[in-house]
């Protein structure tokens, strides 16, 4: 057999890069991936930084631990597109020294290429051009993910199936964590011709092995059934279920025998086909802070009939329980004593049942890949939250939730870790992470959009002017049986049944009273949650753009030339990103350094009184690299004659060498 092979998807022109050609749109063109105009590396410059207010607490409102993290100000809103975005995030020496290996979860809804044009962006790439385009973004993603981190791809199912593969390429197939199901619609559309779509897919992937992903927090509603009634010291429980499955195979299970309740006298046992949920020497442990038992020998044939079990199969040698003490009324009053000192131990008595304890667990529940729109919102109630940010504009098409994304985040990351999303649209996933107390980098591409939304929304969230989405957990309801709610029943649900059962029985006096009535009431019983607040404003971000290029390359003549904007302090700045050299602008004398090598930009003609003037302030055992637009050989020969590895450069020639022409020619 040959050597096994990898599982890999081809497309046209794979091998190619993308280059955009219309400045604020998703219209590209192919080239080879050593062209200049795809090799360029764009500046990224900060224009102004955005500091918001942090609101007081107020007497009588009640806040969250997260309303209390600090407010982080070290966060990036870029206008630009998102590979050039990516590009400099990972190849700049200021940027890639913050950014790569430390972006703890990457979160991108990308153009979803199903031929759909919408107000805020195009969507209509066809297969090849998408891939290519998504394959280029993701090398740049998983460059600046942390090792312990994730990536979170939110799509339909167009090309859902296709970006799975090549995440599998980019990251990895051992790094596949989870596809989460996210129930986005609340309603079926009427306007679809086919099928009516319920749902989105996110695509979670690991950077490695080391990543790891928090449980879910247990949230009010989780803990509303827990109380503490009898002051128990290890905290709020429940009375959960006392008995536990118990399958009959060749003899009775040894937790199945009965208990006489000390109040009612009555010998009780476990339902049939269940044993007591704990073990017997636990179990009398807790019953004899009630009265003393002791061990009796069993009825069988009434063991039989509550337990379902067969006389033929019951164990002889499992005793039933009853308590020493013969008065009815003893026993009572001892079980009442009991009761009223509190804090009960496990297994305990009830007037007229017994009950068992439950604590909520310590840690939550692991996250699952089902995400109901009734825990995590719908497109149609994130549309509301930004037309209540925006009164009178036009919602976004397919906007995301706030706690969609806010499940994700608290998922995927920590307090002040980073949080990246380069296809920014509304900001949610910025405004989310700010309010979540984590540090977040964002784009977006199309400049109405980051005028009219993006920056505007992400301003509201740090002067606290956003009251929507998670800022405020308004009041709801939880559930507040015993046993729990009835399964795949809401606590709002159940709010609904109770009151229009109260609304159908208002009039009928002998349905109120009537026992099925007061057990279904029982059944679906909830109580209300106080609001809380989880945001109070503060922090801020920095605003930056991206600089025009500096580079354009000629296909007719395989000619790279400089673009009119390449001048003065954005050329030295351009030079030094494409070089890979930090930006030293403090320094009188050289614009960069990489190591011991320093950079030098020359606007014009390098002539040796140049060389000569940079060469006197050249530390020993240290370098230069001249880039000259305009060089001659003579400038070379005296850099060379200091024979200390100095060395000159053209730009844009000696920087960017490609030529199709030459290439073909080969």
């Amino acid at each position: 057999m040959g050597r096994q092979q990898r599982l890999e998807l081809t497309w046209t022109n794979k091998d190619k890069a993308l280059i955009p050609t219309e400045q604020g749109r998703y219209g590209y063109t192919w080239v080879d991936p050593r062209d200049p105009r795809y090799c360029e590396t764009r500046v990224l410059t900060v224009d102004e930084t955005v500091t918001g207010t942090r609101a007081e607490r107020e007497e009588g409102t009640t806040y969250s631990e997260r309303a209390d993290l600090e407010p982080q100000t070290d966060n990036l809103l870029i206008l630009g597109e998102s590979g050039d975005v990516l590009e400099a995030l990972t190849r700049v020496p200021e940027w890639s020294e913050k950014y790569v290996g430390k972006v703890k979860c990457v979160y991108i809804d990308p153009p979803f290429n199903t031929a759909q044009t919408f107000a805020n962006y195009e969507d209509n790439l066809e297969h090849s051009v998408w891939l290519t385009m998504m394959r280029d973004r993701l090398l740049h993603l998983r460059d600046l993910i942390s090792e312990d981190g994730s990536i979170w791809v939110h799509l339909d199912d167009v090309e859902n199936h296709r970006m799975r593969v090549l995440l599998d390429e980019v990251f990895g197939s051992a790094n596949f964590a989870a596809e989460v199901v996210w129930q986005k619609a609340d309603s079926a559309r009427n306007d679809s011709t086919g099928f009516s779509a319920d749902h989105d897919v996110i695509l979670v992937y690991g950077k490695s092995q080391d990543t790891s992903f928090h449980r879910m927090e247990r949230t009010a509603t989780d803990n509303a059934r827990f109380s503490n009634p009898d002051g128990d010291e290890r905290g709020i429980w429940f009375s959960d279920n006392r008995t536990a499955p118990a399958a009959l195979k060749s003899r009775q299970h040894p937790s199945v025998y009965g208990i006489q309740h000390p109040i009612t006298g009555e010998i009780v046992y476990p339902a049939k086909g269940r044993c007591w949920a704990i073990g017997t020497d636990r179990h009398l442990t807790a019953l004899n802070e009630f009265g003393k038992y002791v061990a009796v020998e069993p009825d069988l044939q009434r063991r039989s009939i509550e337990s379902g079990i067969p006389i033929e199969k019951l164990r002889k040698d499992v005793p039933d329980y009853v308590l020493v003490e013969k008065d009815p009324d003893k026993r009572a009053t001892s079980a009442y004593d009991r009761i009223k000192q509190g804090n009960w131990p496990e297994f305990f008595v009830t007037e007229k049942s017994f009950g068992f304890k439950a604590y909520p667990p310590t840690e939550g529940q692991p996250p699952r890949t089902w995400w109901r729109n009734e825990a995590v919102g719908h497109n149609r109630a994130a549309k509301s939250e930004i037309k209540a940010l925006f009164p009178g504009t036009t919602a976004f098409a397919t906007p995301k939730p706030e706690r969609l994304l806010e499940r994700i985040i608290h998922i995927a990351t920590n307090p002040g870790d980073i949080v990246l999303d380069v296809f920014a649209g509304s900001g949610t996933t910025a405004a989310v992470a700010q309010k979540m107390g984590r540090r977040w980098v964002t784009c977006e591409l199309v400049e109405d959009t980051f005028d009219r939304f993006t920056r505007p929304r992400l301003e509201k969230v740090v002067n606290g002017e956003d009251q929507g989405g998670i800022t405020l957990q308004k009041e709801e309801r939880a559930d507040a049986t015993e046993d729990g709610l009835p399964e795949g029943l809401t606590p709002e649900e159940a709010q609904q049944f109770t009151s229009l059962l109260n609304k159908a029985i208002k009039d009928n006096d002998e349905l109120k009273k009537n026992p099925a009535v007061k057990q279904l009431k029982a059944m679906t019983k909830t109580k209300p949650i106080k609001g809380v607040v989880n945001w109070r404003g503060g922090g801020g971000f920095s605003v930056a753009h991206l600089e025009p290029a500096c580079y354009d390359y000629d296909p007719e003549v395989a000619l790279t030339t400089l673009t009119e904007e390449a001048t003065g302090d954005l050329l030295v700045r351009s030079v030094a990103a494409q070089l890979r050299f930090a930006l030293t602008p403090n320094d009188l004398h050289f614009d960069g350094k990489r190591g011991r090598e320093h950079l030098v930009v020359v606007e014009g003609v390098l002539d040796q009184e140049k060389v000569d003037e940079v060469m006197a302030h050249l530390p020993t055992g240290h370098s230069v690299l001249f880039a000259a637009t305009v060089v001659d050989d003579a400038a070379r020969e005296h850099v060379r004659s200091f024979r200390n590895g100095s060395r000159v450069v053209h730009v844009p020639l000696d920087i960017f060498p490609y030529s199709d022409v030459a290439d073909e020619e080969k």
